[in-house]
């Protein structure tokens, strides 16, 4: 069982909206860097410290394909993460709010 404190460490991450709506896409499936950096028209090392951050709190998972970096969702045993994404809209609902399709530029 997690303390306090540590539940407190991965939740204070979901109040940065990037992060937030991050997970929130990674509920549908798993992401490539190069999809995030076109999706929030950010740096890809903007992109990676913000993953970095989730993946050191053991939020989500890393997998090396080639040159590229793919991330998925990992909160199985964090209910309480899960339980707040579970309120959030869908992926797609995301993506049309923010006003963006799914290009992989990443082949």
């Amino acid at each position: 069982m997690e303390t306090l404190h540590e539940a407190a460490e991965k939740l204070k991450l979901l109040g940065d909206r990037t992060r937030l709506t991050m997970l929130t896409l990674l509920k549908d499936r798993e992401w490539c860097v190069c999809e995030f950096v076109e999706i929030f028209d950010m740096s890809q090392p903007a992109v990676s410290q913000h993953l970095r951050k989730l993946k050191s709190q053991g939020l989500v998972r890393e997998a090396r394909r080639g040159q590229w970096v793919y991330y998925s969702l990992h909160v199985e045993d964090k209910p309480y993460i899960q339980a707040v994404l579970d309120a959030m809209p869908t992926g797609s609902q995301v993506l049309s709010a923010m006003d963006k399709e799914i290009r992989c530029a990443c082949d």
